[in-house]
C-alpha cells in the first residue's frame, strides 16, 4: 500500500497503523496540502514515521502545495497550527525524495511485483496529476480507498466533507480514472473512537508510538471555526486503513457517485442510494458523470476501534 497524507491529527493515527500492521506493507507516503501547509505536513510525517518505528528506506515525497483550481485553505481549528495538535515530536533524519510526490508514485507503484492499493488521506490532488500524467501506473493499481465525501452530511459545508470540498476536480479525475474506488466517507469516521480515560492511559505509555496516539486521540476539536473544542476520540483516517484490515466490520453497498464541482454543492460526493431510477433519468436530466463504487454505509465502531488499538500496540 502507499499512503498519501496531508498529516494532521487522525492522519498520524493512520501512518501508525499502515506501519505497525503485519498484514500491510506501506511502501511510500506522499504529501500534500490540507490539513497544514505543505513543508508542515512533509515534517510531521516523518517525525510520526519515526515515532511509529518505521523502516528508514520508505520514501516520503512532497506533492501539490494547493488544489488543482481553488486555493488552498486550513484546517488549523481541527489540528492546530502545526497541524499535530502541538505535539512535540523529535527532529527527523529523514530525507524527503527530491524528485517529489508524483515521480516517486510513479516510480514506486511501477516497481512493484505487486498491485498496490492507493490510500488517499487527504485532498487527491497528488493522485489525480499522477493518474493524469502517468496514465500507465493505472495497471498496477488494485483500487484506491479514499477518506473523503459523505452518503450523509458534510463538515466543510452542509454536504461535502473538507477532503472533496478541499479539491473537488482531483476528486472527481481519481474516481472518473477507471480505477476501482471505495469510499470510506464522513458516515463511518464519524462513528470511530477511543473513551477519553482509555486515551489519557495510552498517552502515559512508554511506547512512544502509543504515547503519540493517546496524546493525538485526547486533542480536543473544533469541528468548525466557531465552536468550542471538545473530546471526540475519533481514530479518524486510520479508520480506513483499519477497514482493509477487518472489511467485514462495515456495511458496504456499490452504489453510483459522482462529485459536484459548482454552486454550493461544490465538493458534495452525491451517492444515489434509490432502488430505481427517478425522475431524473426519466427526463434526461440525471447526466454520464456517475462512477459505480464500494461506499462505506455504517461501521461496527467497537470492533474497528479494536483493531486500532491492537495495531498500534495498546
Amino acid at each position: 500500500m502507499i499512503l498519501d497524507v496531508d498529516t494532521g491529527v487522525d492522519d498520524a493515527m493512520a501512518l501508525l497503523t499502515a506501519v505497525r500492521h503485519p498484514d500491510l506493507e506501506l511502501l511510500a507516503v506522499s504529501c500534500v496540502t490540507g490539513n497544514a501547509s505543505l513543508e508542515r505536513v512533509v515534517d510531521n510525517t516523518l517525525r510520526v514515521l519515526d515515532a511509529a518505528g518505521a523502516p528508514t528506506d520508505i520514501p516520503v515525497a512532497a506533492g501539490a502545495v494547493r488544489p488543482l483550481i481553488a486555493p488552498p485553505r486550513s484546517a488549523s481549528h481541527v489540528h492546530g497550527d502545526d497541524g499535530l495538535a502541538g505535539i512535540v515530536l523529535p527532529a527527523s533524519a529523514r530525507v524527503p525524495d527530491p524528485a517529489g510526490a508524483v515521480e516517486m508514485l510513479r516510480r514506486v507503484i511501477l516497481a512493484s511485483s505487486r498491485k498496490v492499493t492507493l490510500v488517499l488521506l487527504a485532498p487527491q490532488t497528488n493522485i489525480a496529476l499522477l493518474l493524469r500524467i502517468h496514465p500507465e501506473v493505472a495497471a498496477n493499481i488494485e483500487r484506491i480507498v479514499f477518506m473523503g465525501g459523505s452518503a450523509a452530511i458534510g463538515n466543510a459545508t452542509a454536504v461535502a466533507e473538507f477532503n472533496v470540498w478541499h479539491d473537488p476536480e482531483a476528486a472527481a479525475a481519481v474516481i472518473g480514472s477507471g480505477v476501482p474506488c471505495f469510499m470510506y466517507g464522513l458516515d463511518v469516521f464519524m462513528q470511530v473512537a477511543i473513551a477519553q480515560d482509555h486515551a489519557a492511559r495510552l498517552a502515559e505509555h512508554q511506547d512512544a508510538g502509543v504515547a503519540l496516539a493517546g496524546q493525538l486521540l485526547s486533542h480536543r476539536i473544533s469541528f468548525s471555526e466557531d465552536e468550542e473544542a471538545v473530546y471526540s476520540g475519533l481514530i479518524g483516517d486510520a479508520g480506513a486503513v483499519c477497514a482493509l484490515v477487518d472489511p467485514e466490520a462495515l456495511t458496504v453497498e456499490r452504489l453510483p457517485v459522482r462529485v459536484e464541482l459548482a454552486g454550493y454543492g461544490r465538493g458534495q460526493t452525491v451517492v444515489d442510494r434509490r432502488a430505481r431510477g427517478g425522475e431524473d433519468l426519466v427526463h434526461g436530466s440525471a447526466g454520464t458523470d456517475w462512477v459505480p463504487m464500494e461506499v462505506a454505509l455504517d461501521v461496527d465502531a467497537d470492533r474497528l476501534a479494536g483493531v486500532f488499538l491492537e495495531t498500534i500496540g495498546a
